[in-house]
Parts: structure tokens; sequence; C-alpha cells
């Protein structure tokens, strides 16, 4: 029997041909305290570095003089470069536009520069076009390019933040700011949705490793530093000119500091928490001159920061003089009470100056235009959030310097992942590598050994580099789609290659020869906002694969040096226990033989360099000390913040057997496997399939070569955790999870497990089918045809089906699947997924 629990809001059951419809009730109330009384007194007075210049202020006023209302409403719309067309610049007269994660001109992940340029020319063409008669005002173009320009092919990419506050090192942060400016200038790019300033204080959190440190002195020292780097010193003639961007200090304010680490969740925090921590690094990063500011999904004590007026205007713009523009997050606007993606006053009358809007830009655009005409947002909010636009784009010199083509070093070859550059990624790597633990002196490593390299981090730059990697997740990346990178493995290679030695790779722990030392490099898949939370910080919870590979090397009595690449701090103490060595390597980037460069000796034996990093986060000593942070009661981590050894320490790190039976471990009994959670779990891939080849989601979309369907990220619950499938009327195709291991589901049969999925259907005019592969010429496959077309048109739906009904056909075959999900669809239609994998079977209370 398949069974199908409704959304919220539907009542009642009823069973139509075998199918029983479930609905659901109830809803959950994040946790609130009510907001002290207000205190300005306790955030910051920040004085600029950019000085008041009169003559830009009369230019303001002169062109706001001349704007019509329709061309002020559109300067405040900031519209992904999916949902647009030049021709939308001309009619509506937009102010900006963004690449989202993964969105890459054409949709062509392997875009060029001059894919990028020509684009971003189109774009300055059409706001430029006067013959409408009105203003002539330059787009700008911003991007997430927060380790790097990440979104571009064989650009530098830098380790994530997380690493970074590992170094401690602000001089270093800036050199990075100047690197990625430079390299996103090469594409046309005037803006960068960086530095993100948060301080993140609970692990589970899956933004963890955008923050710098737990510790609000790290970031207060590192926001100037990066926007510096980004834009230029505020006093130089260089300031936003040449080689430099436009930076943002995100997500204002509180990001870093939500109930439970939830994503865009509920900081239950006192005034005074929320300015002395979160606030920290907007102190020098607004001194430094940054001109722009995100606004954080969160909410501080139940109110959304995005409709805050005290928060955006009072403490923002007013306390803290930040005269430059405010943006909304990817459709923030919409998250608040009262609000839609496509009508939000509240925001811009909070202090909003640009709508980061998506689909609904044109319905936007048409609500607020008729809003400021009927008095609900008061004109004189429009021209100061249009001043503000207006100011930044003056500032950076946009009315001046011509179409992006034209600008300095536009299009120049050799400068996007230059030797140069890499240098400073690579003397990054070095610097933020944390040494837990050393014992009997295995590190540094003989180069004149035999080494063996495994684990399934060794040779794979995409898990290296994580989230916000070409794709917004970071998944769907090859070592291919990295060219002048290397990965850990290559930079063992060549050093102990270089010295006389040999290395051995394998993903497995298999070897040819028993090596003299093992290298094991593991870790946390990639993952970004909101897919990345977890439940505990507990490593592999029930399922512990890499702590299999530790072990089984030691039983073979060779020595273990662990390479642990995440995004935060873990409860990974079966691990550590099972290594003589144990290195954080955070998510390093694209230069994996910084690495090397720390692990392995010089030919003398010597280390080649000695470590360097701290820990910017204290590590738990169980999985439940989520929120561990010195200024918090209960304080007990079991490395504290700012542990790291060097070769020079006496200290080896633990000294005896860690514990490993303590409170919130998981059970090794398995009950359920996520199979794509927000993103494709890894190995596996998403695949569309059909006739005439194949084509792999990568970043936010894919197209078969025939023209026969589409594959697109979309939204359930959180930005882009579901896939969009559009199959044209007259065609087949299958979308799949592939490429990854056979699996053994036995488990699931004995534990009662239902093969379920989230799907919202648009339209079906013919068939699907839930497939599953079992080996050669076995197929499981249930009919889905009538249950889907029975739903279409009324919102998200679960589809469960027990697998020992799914798999009565051939039971043996379980203990050889394949493929474990196929979704087989003929003729037109368009269908959501989302969620998909095992879970316990739906009771008719579900």
């Amino acid at each position: 029997m398949i069974r199908i629990s409704l959304p919220i809001g539907f009542v009642g059951a009823a069973v139509v041909a075998g199918l029983v419809i479930f609905g659901t009730s109830g809803a959950g109330q994040k946790q609130s305290v009510e907001p002290e009384a207000s205190g300005l007194a306790l955030w910051p007075e920040i004085q600029s570095a950019v000085p008041h210049d009169p003559s830009i202020e009369a230019r303001i006023a002169n062109m706001l003089a001349a704007m019509t209302l329709e061309e002020k409403i559109g300067q405040m719309m900031q519209v992904e470069i999916q949902q647009i067309t030049p021709q939308d610049i001309r009619d509506y007269h937009l102010g900006s536009v963004l690449n989202g994660g993964g969105s890459l001109p054409g949709r062509n992940k392997y875009a060029t520069p001059a894919d990028w340029l020509a684009l971003a020319d189109q774009f300055y063409d059409a706001s430029m076009d006067t013959r409408d008669g009105k203003v002539a005002i330059p787009i700008i173009w911003g991007s997430d390019a927060v380790h790097g320009h990440n979104n571009v092919i064989g650009a530098t990419i830098f380790p994530h933040n997380i690493g970074l506050g590992a170094a401690n090192n602000p001089d270093l942060i800036r050199e990075i700011g100047t690197v990625t400016a430079r390299e996103m200038r090469v594409t046309g790019i005037d803006w960068t949705f960086a530095p993100t300033l948060a301080v993140a204080q609970n692990d589970r959190w899956g933004r963890t490793y955008e923050s710098y440190s737990e510790n609000p002195d790290i970031v207060r020292a590192y926001g100037g530093a990066m926007v510096r780097g980004l834009q230029g010193d505020a006093s130089a003639a260089s300031f936003l000119r040449g080689d430099h961007v436009v930076a943002t200090a995100k997500h204002f304010v509180g990001d870093g500091g939500t109930f439970g680490g939830d994503d865009q969740g509920n900081a239950i925090l006192s005034e005074a928490e929320l300015a002395r921590i979160h606030a920290a690094g907007y102190a020098t990063a607004l001194g430094a001159g940054a001109q722009a500011v995100m606004v954080s999904f969160s909410s501080w004590n139940g109110e959304k920061v995005h409709g805050s007026r005290y928060l955006l205007t009072d403490v923002l713009k007013g306390r803290m003089g930040f005269d430059g523009l405010v943006l909304s997050d990817w459709n923030g606007h919409g998250q608040i009470p009262g609000c839609t993606n496509a009508n939000c006053p509240i925001a811009v009358n909070a202090g909003l100056d640009l709508y980061m809007v998506i689909e609904d830009w044109k319905a936007l655009y048409t609500n607020t235009l008729n809003q400021v005409r009927k008095g609900v947002i008061p004109l004189a909010r429009i021209d100061d959030a249009v001043a503000r636009i207006l100011r930044v784009k003056l500032r950076a010199g946009l009315f001046e310097k011509g179409r992006p083509s034209s600008r300095g070093i536009a299009g120049e070859n050799g400068i996007i992942g230059s030797a140069a550059h890499r240098d400073v990624a690579r003397r990054a790597v070095r610097q933020s590598l944390v040494l837990l633990k050393n014992t009997d002196g295995v590190l540094p490593l003989n180069p004149k050994a035999h080494i063996l390299v495994t684990g399934d981090g060794a040779d794979n730059i995409g898990k290296q580099t994580g989230g916000w990697t070409i794709s917004w997740q970071g998944t769907g990346n090859s070592k291919a789609d990295f060219p002048g990178g290397t990965s850990i493995f290559d930079g063992v290679k060549d050093a102990v290659e270089r010295a006389g030695g040999s290395v051995e790779l394998s993903a497995d722990g298999s070897f040819e020869k028993k090596p003299d030392v093992a290298i094991v490099v593991f870790g946390e898949e990639p993952y970004a906002e909101g897919q990345g939370d977890l439940d505990t910080l507990e490593f592999q919870p029930g399922d512990k694969r890499a702590l299999a590979l530790l072990t089984s090397l030691k039983q073979q009595d060779i020595p273990v040096v662990s390479v642990f690449l995440s995004g935060r701090p873990l409860w990974v103490n079966p691990e550590i226990n099972q290594s003589d060595a144990f290195v954080a390597a955070w998510l390093p980037g694209s230069e994996g033989i910084g690495v090397a460069d720390i692990l392995v000796a010089g030919p003398d034996g010597k280390p080649r360099y000695d470590f360097q990093g701290t820990l910017p986060f204290s590590w738990p000593k169980t999985p439940l000390q989520d929120k561990l942070n010195p200024h918090h009661s209960g304080y007990d981590p079991l490395f504290k913040l700012g542990y790291g050894l060097r070769y020079t320490s006496t200290e080896t790190g633990p000294s005896a057997p860690l514990e490993e039976d303590v409170e919130g471990v998981a059970s090794a009994t398995q009950t359920s496997l996520d199979l794509y959670q927000g993103r494709p779990r890894a190995p596996w891939l998403v695949l569309l399939v059909d006739d005439g080849g194949q084509a792999q989601l990568s970043g936010a979309y894919a197209a078969l070569a025939s023209g026969s369907a589409t594959l697109e990220v979309s939204d359930k619950d959180v930005q882009g955790d579901a896939m969009r499938l559009s199959v044209q009327d007259g065609h087949e195709v299958l979308l799949q999870l592939g490429s990854g291991p056979v699996m053994d589901w036995r488990w699931a049969i004995a534990a009662g497990a239902a093969f379920s999925f989230d799907v919202r259907v648009d339209a079906l005019q013919d068939a699907a089918w839930l497939e599953i592969g079992c080996g050669e010429g076995c197929t499981y496959r249930q009919d889905l045809s009538a249950v889907l077309k029975g739903h279409a048109g009324s919102g998200w739906a679960r589809i469960s089906v027990p697998l020992a009904v799914l798999t009565a056909t051939n039971p043996s075959a379980v203990a050889t699947i394949a493929t474990p999900f196929q979704l087989r669809v003929r003729g037109g239609a368009t269908i959501d997924i989302a969620n998909i994998g095992l879970a316990p079977a739906l009771s008719e209370q579900d």
C-alpha cells in the first residue's frame, strides 16, 4: 500500500483504490523572549573611513529629482540572472542583478570569463539605454565570492572562513580579499556578498564554516581586514577602482546565535549579548568602509530582522552611522509575518533598501509601486533607499567605468588561478591546520618512506573545498572541475617522490605493499546553508565508515595519520583513539598541497613548515556539546578554544584513550537512510537520462541534449532543498540517483522501513513509476501514475511505499541495490521531488 501524507491544512482521510491519504496537524512554536528595553548605547558608534563627499551627494540629489517613481522602485530590485533578460532591465530600470550559488551564465558550469563578461555587458548596456527618456544608471552585479571567486571553474579557492580563523592572521585575510577581488574583476563582477561576520555559537549550524570563530575578537580583527582587501583602502585613489569590488558585511545581525543552531532561526539573546558578540565584526568592517550590509534571515527574540526597524534603522543606520545600502538575503523579506515574496512594505519601512527577490520580482515591483502611491511606504523612505544605492554606485565609479569588459583587468588571461594567487591560498592552508594529536612524533613524515594515502577525501578536491564551490551546496564536482588545483594526495605524492620515497593511493585502505605509515583523509561531505544543520555533533552517527578504515589499518600495525575535513568541530573521540596523529584541516580549498607542506618533512627529515593554527572553535567532548563557548556556563570542552600543538611542543595530545561511551552517541542499528536531503548524499549523483544520453545535476540546473527534459533546484522548506523535473510531451526520461556502490538493504526489510520521498505535482500527462535497480536485469517498480495525477495541483505530499511491498517480486535481490532511486516519467510533466530515502513506515496516525 502506498501512503501519502498531505500538508498541514488538509482535514480528514480518504481511501481511493487502495491508497490511504492522511492529513497532518500541528505546528511547532519557536521559543521567544520579550526583548529588553532598547539600549542604543550598547552598540558601537562607528566613523566610516569613507569621507562624506558633497559632490556625490549633489549628483544623487539631481538624479533623484530627474527619476520617476517607477525608476526608483526599479533601482530597489535585485533579481537573479536566470529570472531576467536585458529587456527586463530596460523596461523596469532594475538596479541590480545577482547570480545565486551555482547559477552561471547560460546555465553553463564551464562558463568562461568571456561568457561572464558578455552577459555583464548585456546587462550594463540595457541599464544605460535612455531611449525611453529615463535616467541612465549602471546596473551592479553581486555574487557570493565567499572563499575566492568560487563560482568560476579554475579560480583560486581559499580555505573556508573557519580555517582562516584558525590562522589568526588579519594580514593574510587582507591578501585573500585582494586576490578574490582581482579574480572577480576579470569576469566583470562589481560586488561580492562577503565577508560573513557571523560569530557562530552553536556548531550544529550548517553555516558554522562560514564563521571565522566563536571568538568575537577574531571576527572583529578580520572584518575590517577583509573589507580593505576587497575594496581597497578608503583613503587611497584605488578605493573601489581598478582591481577592487564592493564588499558586503553579512548577515546583520545574530545569524550565528540562533537557538539550537537552527539556520534562519531565532536568536534568543539579550541586546547586550547581541551587540557584544554578534556585532563585533561590523565595527571594523563598517569602519573600513564596507558599502553594503546584508540582512540576516534569522529573528531576534521572535522578530524577523528583515522587519526590525530598530535594528536596521535605529541601530545600523543611526547609531552605527552606516550610509551604504542595506539589502535582503534571498527572498528574506518574504519570511516576515504578513509578507510574501511578492508583497512586503514592512521590510522597506524597517530600513531595507534593496530587495533580493527571485521569481516574484515583477509582482513585488508592482506592489511596491502601488504601496508608495497609497502612502503605505513614504516617498521619503524610497528616496533614502535609492540615494543609498546611487551612493554606492557613484563611490564605485560605475558611472565612469564604462562597460564591464572595458574595465581594468577584465578579460585578461593568467589572473584567475594564477601561480601567485595559488601561493597565497597554499600559505593560507598551511596556517589553518590544527594539530590535535601527535603520538610518538609520527609527524612530520619521513619522505623516504612508503606512504599510503587513503580515505574518500584523499584525492577529492570537491570534498576538500566544501559548499559554496562552483555549485551552491558544493556537490556534483569532480577533480577535473579544479584545473590547477591539487588534492591532498597530489601534494603528498609530490613531496615524497621528490625525496626518493614512494606513495600509494587507495580509497578503501587496500595496498599492494605494506606502507610504513598511512595518511587517512576523511570527513564531512559538502553542504551549505540549511542542508548542513545537524541533530548532534557526532561524526557519521550510526554508520562509522571512516572509523572502520582507521581500525583496519591499526589492526595491521600501520601508524595512522588522520586528516579530518570538516566545516566545524565534531565529536570524533573514536576516530582520534584510532589515530597516532590527528589534524583538523577544515575545508582547505583548492590547494591541497598546503596540507602536504606541513605533514611531510624535507629530505633532511626536518619539518618544512611547523603547524601554526589554533582552534577557532572549542572541540566537543560529547556529541551534545553543541553550544560550547568560553563565555557560556558549563564550558568543558575536549580541546579548548585556542588549542593547537606544534612540532616544537612537548605535549603530544591525549595520552589516554578518549571516552567513547558518552551520552548522545547514536545507535549502531540502522533504521533509516538519507539519499537526497537538500542535496544528494555522497557518493550519489543526480542524473537525468533518456535514450540519447544523460546529464548530471551540478549546481542549480541540468538539461538533456535532446531537449526532452530539464532539472533545476526548487524550494520546499528552505531555499534550494528540492528538485523540479520538467519533461516535454512525447518523451520518456529517468530522474536517477546513480554512480554509487551496491548496497545491501536487508536491514531495511528487517526494520520494516518504507521508501519515501516528498512530491509536488503541477502536471503529469501520461505515466510515472518509482523504480529501484537491484542488479543486472533486475528492477523493482511501483506504478505511481494514478497517485501523482490525483494529487496534481494539491501542493506537497509524502509518498511512502513499504519496502517489503516494493521488493516482493524478488526479495533476495534487496541485497544488491545498485540504483537506489529512479523516477521514470513518460509524457509532459512538471514534478518537484525532495527528501528521498528509507524511513520508518508511516502509520495511520502519520
